[in-house]
């Protein structure tokens, strides 16, 4: 018998809606403590990056993320040294969004026991992301917590800083104006964000590792790949392709794909009485975004409120961008995304 149930992100214990409704109980506490800095803070809470002007009237952004539940999956396939790509990728997209080149970079790794190889691996690919990234990697901290994280457990954090010369060159999306268009650079694959609903589609359970190792070592002709290749797949770092458009184009506005898909990330950088029309069919979707879509029964809505579904960052200009694909455009309305 065919369940016709559909799957949501919130079934497999993660809520969007309730991380957003945290977001605002916090937002205007915390932006209490802003009256803490004596020069100008230029974002508030709840953008992709913190921005503020310094003295000398240069810009300096800070961002900070993780890897996610994308970490129970390297752990399980005992694969370290990609993690680290992602987990610079998470912080230093969120950066160069706002017109704001990175430089400096900043690594936690918190564990339940000390294993030097399986650590090197990690740091490696922390390494590799910043050399993607074009950014130093000036230091970090290690962390052995037995009894907070079984010995194989680990979690990775990262925190990034970056410059713009003025807040001239900053792109936050106060330009962005109807009749813009919007273009999409391609993801990698799932990058950092839905793992959660991922595993429960394919019944992958940290607790039985032996059974998710199966499910994981398994060939799929339609990728290419295992499925576990697929899913560990590195988030793509977007700065080299972005320095370059910033030098050809004028953009208004940029999106980072993350947590929230395609339909809530954009509305952050959208000025008000501006919306976004996307065109579905206007790119090419990712193969595993299709097979979780099918296997988990998700409907569109719930795939693009979760992934980042072939999409993993937007650029609104009114130029036509050549590196880019045409997936929509900016219209009339309340700073939302509409799917046409």
């Amino acid at each position: 018998m065919t369940n016709n149930k559909q799957t949501t992100y919130a079934e497999s214990g993660v809520n969007i809606d309730a991380g957003n409704k945290a977001v605002n109980l916090i937002k205007n506490e915390a932006q209490k403590t802003f009256r803490h800095y004596n020069g100008k803070i230029l974002s508030g809470i709840g953008g992709f990056s913190g921005v503020i002007e310094l003295a000398d009237k240069r810009v300096m952004g800070t961002s900070t993320d993780g890897v996610g539940t994308k970490l129970m999956l390297s752990i399980i396939m005992e694969k370290h040294d990609t993690v680290g790509i992602d987990l610079v990728a998470m912080c230093v997209n969120d950066l160069i969004v706002a017109g704001i080149t990175p430089a400096i970079f900043l690594d936690y790794i918190a564990m339940g026991k000390q294993i030097p190889k399986r650590t090197s691996l990690i740091v490696k690919g922390i390494i590799e992301g910043c050399e993607r990234a074009e950014t130093a990697l000036l230091g970090g901290e290690m962390a052995e917590m037995p009894g907070m994280y079984k010995d194989n457990d680990y979690d990775l954090a990262g925190f990034a800083i970056g410059f713009a010369d003025s807040k001239e060159n900053l792109i936050l999306g106060k330009d962005i104006k109807p009749g813009m268009k919007v273009f999409g650079l391609p993801s990698s694959g799932v990058h950092s964000n839905g793992y959660s609903l991922a595993r429960k589609v394919f019944g992958i359970d940290i607790n039985k590792p032996k059974k998710a190792k199966k499910i994981l070592d398994k060939q799929h002709s339609f990728i290419g790949k295992t499925l576990g290749e697929e899913l560990l797949e590195p988030t793509t770092i977007y700065v080299k392709q972005i320095k370059s458009l910033l030098s050809k184009y004028k953009i208004a506005g940029m999106v980072h794909i993350t947590g929230g898909g395609i339909i809530e990330n954009p509305p952050r950088v959208l000025p008000k009485g501006c919306a976004i029309n996307i065109k579905m069919g206007s790119w090419p979707v990712n193969p595993i975004f299709k097979y979780i879509q099918k296997k988990g029964n998700i409907s569109i809505k719930e795939m693009l409120k979760t992934f980042n579904y072939g999409i993993g960052l937007m650029v609104i200009s009114d130029d036509d961008i050549k590196q880019g694909i045409p997936i929509g455009k900016v219209v009339k309305g309340n700073k939302e995304v509409r799917l046409i």
